[in-house]
């Protein structure tokens, strides 16, 4: 089903597809032949095998499911981005115990460093939760470790907010609020810092824009690079869902600017 949709968005004119699920990464489906299993592996692989299909992504994946399988087709098919949104939630291992989250920092540490390997230009963006029930300075200074290790280029973050009916909504050792907006502010600052580093390497290059919509000025497109990164260009708006080469000239906190070269 899923092979017979991207043929059919393909043949709308569709470029580029997400493969999305609340775990991703534990994807198993039925074979084309229908006798056997497919892992994410396979499903990106035999994609990218549909002529038209230019990019691909998948999100959002756990630490526990990452394999070197699926490291290794983001070495060997240029189809699926080097870009992976893999959440972390905290460099904390005693906050990600009590998180549940089934794995630890040093195995995302591990996760990281075996797709780096197999692929060098992959870049990891991630989700943040500061604050959780019991979280120490020690707990928050090690999730800023684990961020200057990684150099994440793209992440969202958020202070923990009770829930009713979660475990953790239950906890004695409740966070005051002061402090986790401070930690937030502090992690968001670290976080924004490698994304412009991050985007600020690009100036000078040229890089594959994907143009998705209009821009805020008139004769403006946007799209996104490889990495996910926001791109805006003068261009005409027949360039509307084609991929072209934009050189940058500048960038900002969270997207770059530039001109169309091709």
């Amino acid at each position: 089903d899923l092979i017979d949709e991207a043929r059919h968005l393909v043949g709308q004119g569709i470029k580029e597809m997400w493969l999305q699920g609340q775990n991703v990464s534990d994807y198993k489906g039925a074979s084309p032949d229908g006798r056997g299993v497919y892992t994410l592996a396979q499903l990106c692989l035999t994609l990218a095998d549909i002529d038209g299909l230019e990019r691909l992504r998948y999100a959002s994946s756990h630490p526990r499911d990452m394999t070197q399988e699926l490291a290794n087709v983001h070495r060997d098919c240029p189809k699926v981005m080097p870009s992976l949104h893999l959440p972390v939630q905290s460099g904390s291992n005693a906050v990600l115990q009590r998180m549940n989250r089934k794995h630890t920092r040093e195995e995302y540490l591990d996760i990281y460093a075996m797709f780096v390997d197999a692929q060098p230009d992959i870049k990891f963006s991630s989700d943040f939760i500061v604050g959780f029930p019991g979280e120490t300075e020690k707990d928050f200074l090690d999730t800023l470790d684990l961020v200057h290790r990684v150099q994440f280029t793209r992440s969202y973050s958020f202070a923990y907010s009770r829930r009713p009916g979660t475990p953790a909504a239950s906890e004695t050792l409740q966070v005051p609020e002061d402090i986790k907006k401070e930690r937030l502010w502090q992690l968001q600052s670290v976080l924004d810092d490698y994304e412009a580093l991050f985007n600020k390497s690009m100036v000078g290059r040229n890089v594959p824009v994907l143009f998705n919509k209009r821009g805020r000025k008139e004769g403006q497109l946007v799209g996104n690079s490889l990495y996910m990164q926001s791109v805006y260009a003068e261009a005409p708006s027949d360039l509307l869902g084609e991929i072209v080469q934009v050189s940058v000239t500048h960038s900002g906190g969270h997207g770059m600017g530039g001109v169309v070269v091709g």
